[in-house]
């Protein structure tokens, strides 16, 4: 089993309150300051999960350059309220620093049809929709 210390714990809160606040302030007709305060929050809690040291490794690696200088070039975009040229900036930059990890996603939920309770629900829904 893996143990999870306090600290990351309370980064999973932060992360998922800076996810709350962009996803908010999308609805809001792209709301600057929910937009930067989301920013902040989504990349301090990131940091609190994996820790600053691999979180500076994740985002300066050579390859990963350019994503990196996209996405907080975004924040700061968003920073300086402009939002919309902000979030798209955020969004290129976001797909090419993650773009490794999407087969595993998309994998993962390929597979969540085989999970017993999960796959009838799901099933169900599709059928549902024809």
């Amino acid at each position: 089993m893996i143990s999870i210390t306090e600290w990351q714990k309370i980064g999973v809160g932060i992360t998922g309150f800076g996810i709350f606040f962009i996803l908010f302030g999308i609805l809001l007709y792209f709301d600057s300051v929910l937009l930067a305060f989301g920013n902040l929050l989504f990349l301090t809690g990131l940091s609190l999960i994996i820790g600053l040291r691999r979180t500076f490794a994740f985002f300066f690696q050579r390859h990963k350059l350019k994503g990196t200088s996209f996405f907080l070039g975004g924040v700061a975009i968003v920073l300086l309220r402009w939002p919309l040229l902000g979030m798209l900036l955020e969004a290129y930059g976001f797909i090419s620093l993650f773009k490794g990890f999407f087969p595993v996603v998309f994998g993962f939920l390929g597979s969540a049809f085989n999970i017993p309770f999960l796959s009838t629900k799901l099933q169900g829904s599709s059928s549902s929709m024809v």
